[in-house]
């Protein structure tokens, strides 16, 4: 039983020490200590608000950035678009002035080939003319004036000549 029981010579002076404890620390110390308790529980307090202030301003900015982004990708998509309507119309106008030009060339080339034809053929009925007269003399055997010989063949040429074109 001794080992349980605490012995009573000790057990009084440990219980004014106690009681004299008790009431030195509940004079100054849980003062101290309530204040120190109040002002960390302020601080805990005031750093949950701003952290709640803090994250709804982070809200309030990404809710901002989203829509500068989406304006943003609007606007993109109405430059691309744009530029892609501008890139059409400048290849319309470079496919209508390269038609412009190719038709221009062929009715030039047409009008060189259609004179050049013109000049072969002239070129043509004069040979024809002076080999037609050298012929007549030969098979004529007499000599006629190079006027008349010719005005004979240039009428025959421009006989047979209408008659192919028509």
């Amino acid at each position: 039983m001794e080992a349980i029981l605490p012995n009573m010579r000790e057990t009084i002076p440990m219980l004014v020490a106690f009681v004299v404890l008790l009431i030195v620390l509940g004079k100054f110390g849980w003062p101290l200590l309530d204040g120190i308790l109040e002002k960390r529980a302020t601080t805990i307090r005031e750093a949950l608000k701003k952290s709640e202030e803090a994250q709804a301003e982070a809200e309030r900015t990404l809710a901002e950035y989203k829509k500068e982004l989406a304006n943003a990708k609007a606007q993109a998509a109405e430059i691309v678009a744009e530029a892609k309507k501008t890139g059409e119309a400048v290849k319309a106008d470079i496919q209508a002035q390269a038609q412009a030009e190719s038709a221009a060339m062929i009715e030039k080339a047409k009008s060189t080939i259609e004179a050049e034809k013109k000049a072969a053929v002239a070129e043509l009925q004069g040979s024809i003319v002076d080999i037609s007269v050298a012929v007549a003399e030969r098979l004529i055997g007499e000599d006629l004036s190079d006027d008349e010989h010719r005005k004979i063949i240039e009428r025959y040429v421009n006989e047979a000549g209408s008659l192919n074109a028509g």
